[in-house]
Formats: structure tokens, sequence, C-alpha cells
């Protein structure tokens, strides 16, 4: 650890990102102690969004505590672009429990706990929408920016991969959640598809946050395009074939079946999965364009 200077270090509080982790500590505990004291949650949906909150809590005061103390300096890994991986995921399930949360907790009605009890969880949707432009303002300030050294984690193909990989989540979930993704072997391809682009994204980032990268026998530059270019030829493929399998006559059903329950439905699932997959085809050609911008930078 350097033993220079001070050793608490008043930047992890004065800076813009300092202020953005004091005001995302302040709008999770809020929404935290909102939750735990009368909005309540239950069932799957809730605890998940519990567990955004309390997770998001204690790891951005960890990251204060660490960074006013100077401790990080002792953790063997990348710690600016483990910061902003955290904070880009954290953004991407805040906004995730913003929009859960009040779907299955918060109606127009009084329940039958009371008025005060919705007004409670009208107060925890205002406060984890409030976190999410926290954790966002953090990601802005500490983005790579033209000039500057940064992390591979702090530029735009970075950020982008935390993105596909929770996009990636959605469609597990979706795919277990009813899909009928076994009924046919190119769903079941398709499958293979998410979850090797899954695996390779989430082992680039590892790399890159535990600052491992010099363990991968080429250059993580040229391993990052070619994997990159690899990804959007079987989403490009994915896009094709789902849809195909479950939408069309010959295979599934091109529109709602009226027997099919609001919330079991594969219908409804596999519509989730090919909304998705388009969504992180679009995502995977973004990063390859943003992969190519770096390393042209790179070589100039």
């Amino acid at each position: 650890m350097d033993s220079q200077g001070p050793y608490l270090n008043l930047n992890a509080v004065a800076s813009p990102v300092g202020v953005a982790r004091v005001w995302q500590i302040i709008f999770s505990c809020v929404t935290v102690s909102l939750v735990a004291h009368q909005a309540g949650f239950s069932a799957a949906y809730g605890t998940f969004c519990m567990f955004v909150w309390c997770l998001c809590l204690t790891t951005t005061a960890c990251v204060v505590a660490l960074e006013f103390t100077r401790l990080h300096t002792c953790l063997r890994l990348s710690w600016d672009n483990f910061t902003i991986t955290f904070a880009m995921l954290a953004t991407l399930m805040c906004v995730t429990a913003s929009v859960v949360y009040p779907m299955y907790f918060l109606q127009a009605q009084c329940p039958h706990e009371g008025c005060e009890v919705r007004n409670y969880r009208i107060a925890v949707t205002v406060f984890s929408c409030l976190a999410s432009v926290a954790y966002l303002a953090e990601v802005i300030a500490a983005r790579a920016k033209p000039g500057h050294v940064s992390g591979y984690m702090a530029t735009a193909s970075g950020l982008l991969k935390i993105v596909q990989a929770f996009v990636a989540c959605i469609i597990f979930g979706a795919l277990v959640n009813e899909s009928q993704y076994s009924r046919h072997v190119a769903t079941q391809y398709c499958v293979a598809v998410y979850s090797f682009c899954f695996a390779v994204t989430v082992i680039v980032v590892l790399l890159t946050v535990s600052g491992k990268t010099p363990l991968l026998k080429c250059p993580f530059d040229r391993f990052v395009v070619v994997y990159t270019f690899v990804a959007v030829l079987m989403y490009v493929s994915a896009a094709v074939i789902w849809p195909v399998f479950c939408f069309d006559k010959k295979y599934g059903s091109p529109r709602r079946p009226y027997n099919c329950t609001r919330g079991k439905c594969p219908w409804e699932s596999q519509l989730v999965v090919t909304i998705f997959t388009y969504i992180n085809l679009i995502l995977y050609i973004a990063d390859l364009a943003y992969s190519q911008r770096i390393r042209f930078i790179t070589q100039h």
C-alpha cells in the first residue's frame, strides 16, 4: 500500500464519483428501510428486489470505506475496472427492481393492509429510481473519455459486455419459465448460443476485473474483437431460428393461445426470448463497432 500522503482519501466522498456513491448509499438505505418498515415484500419477485437493494447498499458502502481508507490498494484486482463494472451492473439491477416492485406490489386501489402501505410502496419505487440515477451518474462520471487512460471496462465496449450478460440472464429466466425450448433441436441450438456467449462474456469481464488478461495466449484486444464477431454471427443465427420454430404455424403458434395462463404461458416466454435475442444482437453489433474503434485508437 502506498505510504505517501494522508492515510484517508477525502476524494472517496468529495469527487464526482464519490458524491454519486454517497447518494447511492443514502437512496439504497432509505429504500431498504421503507421496505423493511412498512412496504413489505413477498414471493420470488419481492425477494429479488430486496436482494438487489441490499446488495447495492452493502457493496457501495464497502467500496467507499475501502477507498476512504486506501485499503483497496491491498486487493489483488483492477479496482477501477471493478468499481465501474459494479456501478453498471447495479444500474441495471436497480432499474429492474424499480420496474418489478411496483408491477407486483403497487396497485391503484389501497391494499387490504391499508392506504399507508400503498404510500410506502410508492416511496420505495421513487427512491429505487433515484438509486438507479445515482449509479448511472457514477457510470457517466467514470466512463472512458477521449485522451484519458482508463481500464477496458470503462470503455463503451466494456460497459456493453455487462449489459449483454444482464440481457442473457433475462433470456435464461424466460427459458426456464415454461418456454418448451427442448421440443426442437433448433431451439436447443439457440440455448447453446445464449449459453456460450454468456459464458465467454462473463470470462472476459472476470479476467479484466481481476487483472488477469495476460493469462490469455493472444492479445486481449484481438481476442475481444474475434469473440465479438463470432458472437454476432451466432446471435444472427439464433435471431432467425428461434422465431421460426416458436411462431411459425408449422412448429408453434403465431398468436397467443387463448388457454395460455398468464405468467405460465410458453408463448409469452418464447416472445420474451425473441425480443431480448434481438436486443442482445444489437448490443453485440454495437460492441463490435466500438471494439474496432478502440483498436484503431490504440494503433495510432
